[in-house]
């Protein structure tokens, strides 16, 4: 593993012996050691994960001021990244209709000031693309009704790789060929727009139930054409978005693809085949994994607890010889420190702990012993001591 290059005070070394992210030569890598992948530098490991925010401008898909505070104010405590909630490639692939969308020009322009902020705060600005599949055209969260919305109510029919519905949400109908050839040129001119947006990182969505984690899962996928079947005929929408993605974007933009890595249920999409497709689209071109599980069927049961999916990001760091972030109940600056320390996978990636505390790296930092310059000058009466 070569990609992520670890760096100290000396010179990064950028040579094909450069040691696996969890070393620094005899010493552990630290969760405040700054990191380069491809032509991006990162301060730290410690990144804010995507999470649906359902603030659009109903129906257009364009960032608000929400947008705005919500990520300006992640960057500005301290993370090395910070990834936007999943952003449609298609109309009809937001989860909600107060999703964002990166389809068109309007949406960049809104996403231009907020990308231009985090960097000012020293954060990266990523970006996840994403396609809701048969997930799609849902309330948000916190509506009074769940499941899909009507069309009469700002809803919309939705497709999927098979005519399967999601427990509780309406039937989606099967994507005919062509219209998947479609997807493969939609991630694409997504993945221009969000360079012309600004943002220095993208991730792909292959997780959670959304529409590359339904072609890859034998539950959601019965085709008999050359996208279901075999593992290789399920993967290959995922690895053929990775390929035109790389191509479309250049050599030096960092490209992670999310999983999840397995479904919970007898019969799915595992952590073995996880780790063979990720081979695969590194070899198409991405560079670090987002590990998560889960989000494809309902009704499973999910032995919840603190770190528990970061068994996975180990395996498929592992199997795959891959770089791989961890993510879930991971809350503590201690546990943080100890994935990317112990060599369980290379960044750890955060939802909840950052809606609790957006200065989570900042106050980290001061409880691991890390003295970090990107404190807000504006803040500095106030950095966190820790006796």
């Amino acid at each position: 593993m070569t990609a992520l290059v670890t760096q100290t005070d000396a010179a990064p070394s950028t040579t094909p012996d450069t040691p696996p992210a969890s070393t620094q030569g005899d010493a552990p890598v630290g969760l405040f050691d700054a990191v380069t992948l491809r032509g991006q530098t990162f301060r730290n490991r410690l990144w804010v994960a995507p999470m649906c925010q359902y603030s659009a401008e109903e129906e257009d898909g364009v960032a608000t001021d929400w947008h705005l505070v919500h990520l300006g104010s992640l960057a500005r405590g301290g993370a090395g990244a910070v990834i936007s909630e999943a952003a449609s490639v298609t109309p009809d692939g937001r989860i909600s209709p107060q999703d964002l969308g990166i389809w068109n020009d309007e949406q960049v322009e809104a996403l231009k000031p907020i990308t231009a902020f985090v960097r000012s705060q020293g954060s990266v600005p990523g970006i996840q693309l994403a396609h809701a599949g048969r997930k799609a055209s849902t309330f948000r969260p916190w509506s009074e009704v769940q499941g899909s919305v009507p069309e009469a109510e700002g809803g919309w029919p939705t497709v999927a790789p098979s005519a399967i519905a999601f427990e509780g949400y309406a039937a989606p109908r099967e994507l005919s060929r062509d219209e998947i050839a479609g997807l493969v040129e939609a991630f694409r001119a997504a993945a221009r727009r969000s360079v012309e947006a600004g943002f220095g990182l993208i991730e792909l969505h292959a997780a959670h139930g959304y529409l590359l984690h339904q072609f890859l899962s034998p539950l959601s996928n019965e085709r008999t054409d050359d996208h279901g079947g075999s593992l290789e005929n399920r993967a290959r929408l995922l690895v053929d978005v990775v390929r035109v993605v790389r191509a479309e974007v250049g050599d030096d933009l960092p490209l992670l693809v999310r999983f999840s890595a397995t479904d919970w249920a007898e019969g799915g999409w595992d952590e073995h085949e996880t780790a063979t497709v990720a081979a695969w689209c590194r070899d198409a071109g991405a560079d670090l994994f987002d590990i998560s599980t889960g989000g494809l069927v309902a009704g499973v049961t999910i032995p919840v607890g603190l770190g528990y999916q970061v068994p996975f990001a180990q395996h498929v760091r592992e199997t795959a010889e891959v770089e791989t972030g961890a993510v879930g109940l991971i809350v503590s600056a201690q546990q943080a420190q100890a994935v990317v320390a112990e060599g369980r996978a290379d960044v750890v990636l955060m939802a909840r702990e950052f809606l609790r505390d957006p200065h989570f790296p900042l106050r980290a930092a001061a409880e691991l012993g890390v003295e970090l310059d990107y404190w807000p000058e504006q803040y500095l009466r106030a950095p966190f001591r820790v006796s």
